[in-house]
């Protein structure tokens, strides 16, 4: 018998992913340059120079596409540890470091490292990554999800009203993919707080894991708190896919904190899940690029210039969204409560736009920023058109 679950699964897309391949072939109908995509989180900028040396010249190595350990070569693990230590002055322990494809495949194996029965429960703050609901449930658990407040930081009341005894993970997300918010240390400092307090009110540890892909584009001079260095019980996924603009190479890595509970223990948990999933030994040819270029990052001020003209634009059209001071996307308010009937409706002046549906919030869309800033110039006669459409102007 066919697994009915994971045909489901593969037989439908994620809504970014149904719009970006529908903008594919709508550019094969009118032309690509009627064609306005802001679905999904693919870099626009390149590699850092660095990087794309290291991988010419590693490849020439006749011994790189060798396995490595499971868990990824000590040398990368060790160049992680000091980085962090470096910058934010706290060591993460290379022996309770676990390189993935991604973060994507970090978070996988991480919940099924801490869930164990069908009752557990993973919470999240809308809104929210889709593809935690299907990591959590793919790991025997479910996903439950607290709101935000307007400027989508924690709803600390709705936190209190959702969370349960059942929770045995929080995972956080900042900057935030879709709202592009970061939160503030007055924020990681109270949740710190408040699950401290619920893991003595429920008499079990909650480990907090920190989602990262975004953690270096940041705008403003904003500051993205280090989670570790505030609560024991995390675990680190980062990925290199933003930061060193290598989305397609997936590589990336799990650090539990060496002051959680059971630190070790809930590492070979996460190495037993890795083994079960059969990722192990991420890409040996990226494990070597991160080892060698782990303190570059791709320029993001090619993000922050897009998030000026398109935020500016959008607000000069009569349209209502925030300024991200993160991530690479603009989370605007819809015109009309349906944001599913508002994506149709841009489709049909070649604008692709994500309803914020999947993302656990009614009533905005999701712009991805990390197009070239030409496409932003090009749809502000569509913009334009979507706005009269709806009487914004």
């Amino acid at each position: 018998m066919i697994n009915e679950k994971m045909y489901a699964l593969g037989s439908t897309r994620s809504k970014i992913r149904e719009l970006f391949e529908y903008g594919k072939q709508l550019s094969k109908k009118i032309g690509a340059e009627n064609v306005f995509d802001y679905t999904l989180g693919n870099p626009s900028v390149p590699c850092p120079e660095t990087v794309t040396d290291v991988i010419v010249e590693e490849v020439k190595n006749p011994s790189i596409h060798g396995y490595t350990s499971a868990q990824g070569t000590v040398e990368v693990r060790k160049a992680i540890s000091d980085y962090n230590f470096d910058r934010y002055g706290f060591r993460l322990n290379p022996d309770l470091t676990y390189m993935t494809c991604g973060a994507a495949a970090g978070l996988a194996i991480t919940l099924r490292a801490l869930i164990s029965a069908p009752t557990d429960k993973v919470l999240t703050f809308a809104p929210f990554f889709p593809e935690y609901k299907v990591f959590a449930e793919n790991a025997g658990g479910s996903l439950i999800f607290a709101g935000s407040d307007k400027s989508f930081e924690i709803d600390f009341n709705s936190l209190e009203q959702t969370i349960t005894s059942e929770v045995q993970a929080v995972i956080i997300n900042s900057p935030n993919n879709p709202s592009g918010t970061v939160y503030s240390e007055e924020t990681v400092i109270r949740l710190a707080t408040f699950l401290k307090e619920k893991e003595k009110e429920y008499n079990h540890a909650i480990y907090l894991i920190t989602d990262e892909p975004y953690r270096e584009i940041l705008f403003d001079n904003a500051i993205c708190p280090f989670i570790p260095k505030y609560y024991d019980n995390t675990v680190v996924c980062y990925s290199y896919s933003k930061a060193l603009s290598l989305p397609g190479e997936r590589i990336g890595y799990v650090s539990v904190s060496p002051n959680a509970e059971n630190a070790q223990k809930l590492y070979l948990a996460i190495a037993g899940a890795g083994r079960s999933l059969g990722y192990v030994c991420a890409p040996a040819l990226f494990q070597k690029v991160v080892e060698r270029c782990v303190d570059k990052t791709s320029d993001s001020s090619i993000y922050k210039d897009n998030r000026d003209l398109l935020v500016s634009t959008l607000k000069n059209l009569g349209f209502t969204c925030a300024n991200p001071k993160g991530a690479f996307y603009v989370f605007m308010k819809s015109p009309i409560d349906s944001a599913e009937e508002f994506s149709d409706v841009a489709k049909t002046f070649g604008l692709l736009v994500v309803p914020s549906d999947s993302f656990g919030v009614k009533g905005y869309v999701r712009l991805a920023t990390c197009v070239s800033p030409d496409l932003i110039k090009r749809s502000i006669p569509a913009l334009t058109k979507l706005a009269k459409h709806f009487n914004l102007i």
